[in-house]
């Protein structure tokens, strides 16, 4: 049965993970943000406790 033999299949598999690896991650990871990320000052909430009419 050919599809069994591993030979073509990781030889193929191999290079695709090399590609991208190698030469497709470095180009997406060198654009940058259109909008950057800016923090959002941190404010304290206050939370009330619910009021249940029956006790």
């Amino acid at each position: 049965m050919p599809q069994l033999n591993p030979q073509p299949w990781f030889y193929i598999m191999l290079m695709t993970w090399l590609t991208l690896s190698l030469i497709i991650q470095p180009k997406t990871l060198s654009f940058f943000p259109t909008n950057p990320v800016h923090e959002k000052p941190t404010t304290n909430t206050t939370t009330n406790p619910w009021t249940w009419p029956w006790t």
